[in-house]
């Protein structure tokens, strides 16, 4: 079950000018399942985009960078169920199908259609079944369409993950609703997930590349479930420019701000929805370092924690088999790190339990205090490296039975 995740409700998704949403039933990889999303932007929209890591990225991938790069960006078509990825070139001329039978449809340009997958790596990818479901996608598209694609982009997923807010920026509302999917194969640098934020805001498009690449680096380049980083992970906003605000062009301009923070809110709330959402999940866990040199070093210390199958497992039977964490800590790669200066401990809203210091045991610790905090569902790791002021955060979860009968039964 989620932790502490409720599913998104219709009335919760406010509708973002500009934006037209549609949804059907292709029978990608399974009959009788929404499988297919068609998204249809305004003219004069601008979009940026952030993408995997991973050198095998899937040929949707490889795409989506050549037709963002040529700005004018119409429409994006999603599929889940089969990756299309490791296709080699027959992928590549599938996508390329894809968003030919998109742009005859909306009546754009092939190269202002982004395409995205999701699912089973090393498939081929249906295309004829994906490009006879386009008319009924097509026919489905309407700006309150949000809830059905937060359903329709879902693959381990067991709750649609969907976010929508307001602003006012410039004397105008701005309205931001997000989705994204994603519940294994998660890693930073992105993961096998998909997240997608629009707003209606003007914002110039050297802006809001910087506030696409930093929203990422706080949120779905924060989270962790397995260590997994994914072929197809894509993370894309988009501004329609509907509001009425004036361009937004300045990085000091107070609406700036405005909108980064809301942004940046949305794009945390929607990863984090992923990690509570993590396959076989019981707890949420928040893995936070500070003291360090630099964010890097912060980082490679959470991360360390947060991927270790030690630590997790240790997390899921509410074991407070803590040496795990430091052992984590000290394999993370900081050679020159005194381990004498390090201090850890183990919280929840509630209370904080000092667990290591002085390089061992603190001396004011007791087990039971550890048990009582490791039975809640939200932990909280704190790390002081004792080394300088950088602190990073990073958000995962325990691995349970279910997570391994989840992706041993992954393609039954």
């Amino acid at each position: 079950m989620p932790v502490n995740l409720t599913a998104a409700q219709p009335s919760d998704l406010i509708p973002v000018p500009g934006v037209r949403v549609g949804v059907a039933e292709a029978g990608i990889r399974k009959a009788n399942r929404r499988d297919l999303t068609l998204i249809e932007l305004a003219p004069g929209s601008r979009v940026a985009g952030v993408f995997t890591l991973n050198r095998f990225c899937a040929a949707p991938v490889q795409l989506c960078k050549q037709h963002i790069a040529g700005g004018d960006v119409r429409a994006l078509v999603i599929n889940t169920g089969v990756a299309n990825a490791g296709t080699g070139e027959q992928g590549l001329a599938d996508a390329h199908a894809t968003c030919v039978a998109v742009g005859r449809a909306l009546g754009v340009a092939p190269e202002q259609v982004l395409p995205f997958s999701t699912g089973v790596i090393l498939e081929a990818l249906p295309v004829d079944r994906l490009i006879a479901g386009l008319p009924a996608a097509h026919a489905d598209l309407r700006e309150d369409g949000w809830f059905d694609a937060a359903h329709a982009i879902m693959t381990t997923d067991t709750l649609a993950k969907a976010v929508s807010r307001q602003v006012e920026i410039g004397g105008r509302t701005v309205t931001l609703t997000g989705i994204s999917k994603g519940a294994g194969m998660i890693k930073p640098n992105m993961a096998t997930m998909l997240g997608f934020v629009a707003c209606d805001a003007a914002v110039s498009q050297p802006l809001l590349d910087a506030l696409t690449k930093e929203a990422a680096d706080l949120s779905f380049n924060s989270i962790t479930v397995d260590g997994d980083t994914s072929t197809n992970d894509s993370f894309i906003v988009v501004a329609t420019g509907q509001a009425g605000n004036a361009e937004i062009a300045d990085p000091l301009d107070p609406d700036f701000h405005a909108l980064r923070d809301a942004v940046i809110d949305v794009s945390i709330r929607l990863a984090q929805a992923i990690v509570r959402d993590g396959e076989g999940a019981t707890k949420f866990m928040t893995i936070a370092v500070e003291g360090g040199l630099d964010i890097v070093e912060c980082r490679k210390v959470a991360y360390a924690i947060g991927q270790s199958p030690l630590v997790k497992t240790a997390f899921f039977a509410s074991d407070p088999n803590l040496g795990r964490i430091l052992a984590a800590i000290g394999y993370a790669g900081i050679q020159d790190l005194d381990v004498g200066r390090l201090r850890v401990w183990l919280g929840t809203a509630a209370e904080e339990v000092l667990v290591a210091e002085l390089g061992g045991r603190a001396p004011t610790y007791r087990e039971e205090d550890g048990a009582r905090v490791m039975k809640e569902a939200e932990i909280t790791v704190r790390v002081d490296l004792g080394r300088g002021r950088a602190r990073a955060t990073v958000w995962t979860c325990d691995f349970s039975y279910e997570y391994v009968k989840i992706n041993a039964d992954y393609r039954s």
